[in-house]
């Protein structure tokens, strides 16, 4: 699972960082909070955590930020003591979670894999982009028509949807749609990309995949 990670604190970040890529987490890591909002509108993550208080921008508005963008991955939050005013304005902007520093890193890693684990688990009823919506349900895909998708033309569609306007490439879906499935490769991820062309053509949509097959794909509106 890729994370972002954004403390200013040179020898925190440092072993944050350490200890997370010791957990198997691939982890970008920045010092301020600008570098942390590029990075965020640039790559798709897991999950983002980040420090309250850091120079560019601070953490709460980089969260506000992020979600203004409709970019709904889990935030953790990391705070000092003295910061309660700040990690109300934190949860009520949308993050997941807070930890209050100084913390153990076992409190950390428990805490980014429940924030992970309900990424994974993330499903609403109903998402929309564009004139798109996407059924959680009837695994539907509506616009001006309506078609049925099968379960991995939803997971997919689901993922394009989530991250509408950013490129991702083919290891980044691989990993989520078909993380169970080995066998799967850059291959299959095309296929699919071509078959959700198809069905965005027939609903009408107001939006399209782009990408070339070496590279990366993303769904943009029209």
């Amino acid at each position: 699972m890729k994370l972002l990670l954004a403390e200013d604190t040179s020898d925190l970040n440092r072993a944050i960082t350490a200890i997370l890529q010791h957990e198997h987490y691939e982890v970008t890591s920045v010092l301020n909070g600008t570098d942390a909002l590029r990075s965020i509108l640039e790559t798709p993550f897991d999950g983002i955590i980040l420090d309250i208080m850091m120079p560019g921008l601070s953490g709460l508005e980089v969260l506000s930020a992020l979600r203004a963008h409709r970019i709904t991955t889990p935030v953790l939050l990391l705070t000092a003591k003295a910061e309660v005013d700040d990690r109300v304005a934190g949860l009520d902007a949308g993050a997941d979670d807070y930890l209050t520093k100084p913390f153990a890193m076992k409190e950390l890693l428990a805490r980014v894999r429940s924030m992970t684990r309900r990424n994974t688990l993330y499903a609403d009823d109903e998402l929309h982009f564009s004139n798109l919506t996407l059924h959680a349900e009837s695994l539907a895909l509506t616009a001006e028509n309506t078609v049925r998708l099968s379960k991995k033309e939803f997971e997919l569609m689901k993922i394009l949807i989530l991250n509408a306007g950013r490129p991702l490439d083919a290891r980044f879906l691989l990993s989520h749609v078909w993380k169970s499935e080995p066998e799967a490769s850059e291959d299959t991820v095309w296929l699919y990309v071509s078959y959700l062309k198809g069905k965005l053509r027939a609903v009408s949509g107001k939006a399209e995949i782009t990408g070339i097959r070496s590279g990366s794909c993303t769904l943009k509106e029209l």
